[in-house]
């Protein structure tokens, strides 16, 4: 190794990489961008252990060398892997290990492999913990919370070998008919980016890179279809949907995957102005671009044929790529002059980069680590701070002990499956699980009596279970009625290549979210209204909980609901959030990160949607039903009016603060969101929106308290995007509006006037 300078834990990293380039030869570095290989066809499992598999070798053998390897420890229905094969955690670092150990003994240079590993909400890999979705994450609000868990669930996968963690988080539910919808934080830019830069900020204490998903826009496509077009404009794409990418960027975000979907005329795998000008040159990514599962090969379609489509893609930015025949091909690319093998340096620099910055030329193995700390008890807090008290008439919760019998009801009251989500992996038999059932018979008092019945299945109208449930919910002081949707997937489920679920009206498979399955309609299921209707027709109080993974469109309740309450896919510990919130032991925090529609119908019905002062259609209100922001709580509170330190500023000093008074004037605590939105009257380069949130704070307030939320003003709440797409204070008359919700605000007038 004399002479060596990549070997050289001392040198900088850019000479590191120039030096390892320079001996590199052309298959050597068509090798390191290639992410071809499932991770699971990397290994079998024997009666003595696990082994490589032949076909890994080869592989590795072909290019002397491997870029990355993806999902060696991912476990779930499409790859097939469980328990009977698969890795646990114990097996977990001792198999990395052994892919390492091939790679760097048995290539010419010894360049280590990025073990690449899908974290949704927790490690998707066999006694991974799971956290509730990201949808739950954004209701909780608390990026601090988010963050430990992050950390947490960062030490618990790298603890197993892995080094680079694919979380979705640049996504928004601008359409809740898009399946994927659960993989959101919410429909609003400034609640994503704080949550996704939470995020980065965890996973890097635990040395885990954060390659955030997807890039950019395919929350919007059109009807809520997975992977088709959008048609975002430069403006849109700039005010909406590069927040969170910029704020993870920023947070030290190791790279971004490109999106399945098209933006002006191009998939964004193959899009130079959206990979390279605007997120290299504008948002300034140093680090890497990958390509989705087999987005490259879709490509073929432009070009006629896959070597061309290689080239079209690393042209446009993209670094690694995923499943796909084309990147593998790139010195035939080179060869025909398609691509300068200059350009092809720049990407497998980028590759070489991370592999520098992680340390894993001098720290090839998964870490000697005794025990990683457990993310359970993060996942449950999430579940808890996430569960949101949609409508109360204000005496049926917290639950009574007087209430001694009560009818559990509804497809989602007893399965842990429909609660977890999509992209999860299979759960080790035993565990401590909880479900909705079991959380109320452990938390209900010793003579309570909890009755259970489906009453109906998750789809269809197949009424012949409601007759039990109709008799339970008769004879009980109480119904909580579980319903709302499931991501679950089954050895039954067919797939596409990437993953996605193949789920139809002739094949509904007994999903009603995940990938690959978008709506047209977002009602609850026939079975579903069929059995809250006949539950409610008896008389006895009737408590709504909503397990779901997107939002569903609902209609007034006010009349068969005496509460509804929203868990989005709450995670294993789940059901014990939802029983802590009914019985009163936590109270309901959740807010909501997205707008509830009445209907499919009145999409799109985000709250941040242009103000043409728009009055809505004549056969039903263009409101949502539940605003974003929303979430009530067993107490009552009341909010001031905002008071700003300053009534008028100038675009190049516009730092001030806005304070707002809130009293809990009810008999419980209070843990109360204060949120705050600007909202543009006048000025500005552009049509403006309704409100915009740019700031929240969380204030606990005992029973008849008052306390003060505290906002500081500067030029980042402010800033808009200009003409040239730029940010900037542009010179105007704002109001500075606060609220429990983006539905129920007050605001104060603010003047900014030019640069003085």
């Amino acid at each position: 190794m004399t002479g060596r300078l990549y070997r050289d834990p001392t040198a900088p990293v850019a000479e590191r990489v120039r030096d390892l380039l320079g001996r590199m030869t052309l298959t050597e570095k068509v090798g390191q961008v290639n992410q071809r290989m499932y991770g699971w066809h990397a290994y079998e499992r024997t009666d003595s252990g696990h082994r490589l598999t032949d076909a890994f070798r080869a592989e590795v053998a072909a290019y002397d060398g491997m870029g990355a390897l993806y999902g060696l420890q991912r476990a779930d229905a499409w790859s097939g892997v469980g328990f009977a094969d698969g890795i646990t955690a114990a097996d977990g670092a001792r198999v990395a290990d052994a892919v390492q150990r091939h790679v760097v003994e048995n290539t010419r240079l010894g360049i280590p492999v990025l073990l690449v590993e899908e974290v949704p909400h927790g490690h998707q890999a066999l006694d991974g913990t799971v956290l509730p979705v990201n949808l739950a994450v954004g209701a909780t609000w608390d990026p601090g919370l988010y963050e430990a868990a992050a950390a947490a669930v960062g030490a618990q996968m790298r603890a197993r070998g892995g080094h680079v963690a694919l979380v979705s988080a640049l996504d928004l539910v601008r359409d809740p008919r898009w399946g994927r919808a659960e993989e959101c934080f919410g429909e609003d830019p400034y609640l994503a980016a704080r949550l996704t830069e939470a995020l980065v900020r965890g996973m890097r204490t635990a040395d885990v890179a954060v390659v955030l998903k997807h890039f950019a826009g395919q929350g919007a496509t059109v009807g809520g279809r997975n992977s088709a077009a959008t048609e975002l404009g430069a403006r849109e794409l700039h005010e909406i949907h590069l927040a969170a990418a910029r704020a993870g960027i920023r947070a030290g975000a190791a790279g971004v995957m490109a999106a399945y979907n098209e933006f002006d005329g191009l998939p964004c795998v193959a899009s130079r102005p959206l990979l390279t000008e605007l997120l290299r040159d504008w948002l300034e990514l140093d680090g890497i671009v990958t390509a989705d599962g087999g987005a490259i090969d879709r490509l073929v379609r432009l070009t006629g044929d896959p070597v061309a489509a290689g080239a079209l893609a690393l042209n446009a930015g993209c670094d690694l790529g995923l499943w796909d025949a084309c990147f593998p091909r790139l010195a035939e690319a080179v060869a025909q002059g398609l691509v300068a093998e200059r350009t092809l340096d720049t990407a497998v620099a980028r590759v070489l980069a991370l592999k520098f910055r992680l340390g894993l030329f001098e720290r090839p193995y998964a870490p000697a680590v005794d025990r990683p700390s457990d993310p359970h008890e993060l996942s449950e807090r999430i579940a808890r701070a996430s569960i949101t008290l949609l409508a109360h008439d204000g005496g049926v919760l917290p639950l009574a002990p007087s209430a001694r019998r009560i009818a559990v009801l509804g497809p989602n009251a007893d399965s842990i499956a429909q609660q977890i989500g999509d992209y999860t992996a299979p759960q080790r038999p035993g565990s401590d699980h909880v479900t909705v059932l079991d959380g109320i018979r452990s938390a209900a008092p010793p003579d309570t009596e909890v009755t259970y019945a489906p009453g109906c299945e998750l789809v269809g109208g197949d009424l012949s279970g409601v007759p039990e449930a109709v008799a339970l919910a008769a004879a009980a002081d109480i119904a909580v009625l579980v319903l709302g949707g499931s991501s679950a997937r089954s050895g039954d489920t067919t797939f596409d290549s990437n993953g996605a679920a193949v789920v139809s009206s002739a094949n509904p498979a007994g999903m009603t979210c995940g990938e690959g399955v978008d709506l047209a309609e977002l009602g609850l299921p026939d079975g579903q209204l069929a059995l809250l209707d006949a539950v409610a027709a008896t008389g006895v109080p009737v408590v709504v909980v909503l397990v779901q993974g997107r939002p569903h469109a609902l209609p007034d309740l006010s009349e068969k609901a005496a509460a509804v309450l929203s868990a989005w896919y709450p995670g294993p510990w789940g059901g014990r959030a939802v029983a802590d919130v009914l019985f009163g032991a936590a109270g309901p925090e959740g807010r909501l990160p997205v707008s509830i529609p009445r209907s499919a119908a009145q999409l799109p019905v985000f709250y941040n949607a242009k103000d043409h002062r728009y009055r809505g259609y004549v056969d039903q209100p263009a409101t949502a039903r539940y605003a974003f922001g929303h979430g009530l709580s067993y107490t009552t509170v009341a909010y001031a009016p905002p008071r700003l330190s300053r009534a008028r500023v100038t675009a190049d000093d516009p730092t001030l603060s806005c304070r707002v008074t809130v009293r809990n004037t009810g008999e419980r605590p209070a843990r109360e969101t204060v949120q705050l939105y600007v909202r543009r009257l006048s000025g500005g380069s552009s049509w403006p929106r309704v409100r915009e949130l740019r700031g929240f704070a969380r204030l606990d307030l005992r029973p008849g308290e008052e306390a003060d939320a505290v906002f500081a003003i500067d030029a980042d709440t402010l800033a808009s995007v200009t003409r040239d797409l730029g940010l900037a204070v542009e010179p105007g008359e704002l109001l500075l509006e606060t609220g429990p919700s983006s539905g129920e605000t007050q605001g104060a007038r603010l003047v900014i006037e030019p640069p003085s």
